[in-house]
């Protein structure tokens, strides 16, 4: 049993600090509070803990035995450690695709874009007519706006293919414009909590329950939704300066 217990402890802790590397990098680089939320990334995640961290390590402890050949138990290690990794290897390479590179505004909302939204063809073209705000491999989470064109047949040609299901504007970097120059446009859009798309009757009373208790107010046109692969959040804005004070869960 003590061989078993270091076994597993010894593959526990190997199993630990690997994942919190990549999960840590991935987390302070791109995820941070609401990309991870808006991502939907827990699923990845769980599946990542429950490879890595539970199956695996247990598994090291059922064949591990100090009666064994040497060479059968690196086997049986290999093996699983084998898999460990085709799980790692998945469930990174998923949230490396699925990772936030902007936080845009665009007509009525605030809206995650996530790497793999935009495809090789968009960012080039966005590298080459607008490089200042053009993805790149390793590009960090940036707040845009995102308006459509100024050109009547190509805004209603976007429209037109977003409703229909291909890509919206916010996957299309040529159009982007820095976060400032669409804050005149975003305070047009503000509504009370009250008003704003996405949200249930039920959710929108539990938001209000959550600004009052942040010490907010519930009747300002201040909030606008905030959406993701995942549920929408509800962001606030200090209407001074036009920056958030509050997002919030409306589950």
């Amino acid at each position: 049993m003590k061989f078993r217990l270091k076994a597993f402890s010894l593959h526990l802790l190997g199993s630990t600090t690997v994942l919190t590397l990549i999960l840590g990098t991935l987390y302070f680089g791109w995820y941070r509070w609401p990309g991870w939320y808006l991502a939907d990334a827990t699923p990845v995640v769980t599946v990542l803990i429950g490879v890595d961290l539970v199956i695996g390590p247990l598994m090291t402890f059922v064949v591990a035995s100090n009666s064994k050949a040497h060479h059968v138990l690196a086997r049986d290690i290999a093996i699983i450690v084998a898999v460990q990794v085709c799980a790692l290897i998945y469930g990174a390479t998923s949230l490396w695709n699925g990772r936030p590179l902007y936080y845009a505004f665009s007509e009525t909302v605030l809206q995650l874009v996530q790497a793999y939204e935009i495809n090789a063809d968009s960012a080039e073209l966005g590298r080459k007519q607008n490089a200042g705000l053009a993805p790149h491999w390793y590009s960090l989470p940036r707040w845009v706006w995102a308006p459509l064109p100024t050109d009547g047949e190509e805004a209603q040609k976007i429209i037109a293919e977003a409703i229909s299901g291909g890509a919206d504007v916010t996957s299309m970097p040529q159009y982007f414009k820095p976060w400032d120059l669409g804050l005149p446009s975003l305070q047009e859009r503000l509504n009370r909590v009250d008003d704003v798309p996405y949200f249930s009757p039920t959710e929108k009373k539990k938001l209000k329950e959550r600004l009052h208790a942040a010490g907010l107010g519930t009747d300002q046109l201040n909030t606008m939704t905030f959406t993701g692969k995942g549920s929408p959040v509800l962001a606030v804005f200090d209407l001074a300066n036009l920056k958030i004070i509050g997002i919030f869960k409306a589950g």
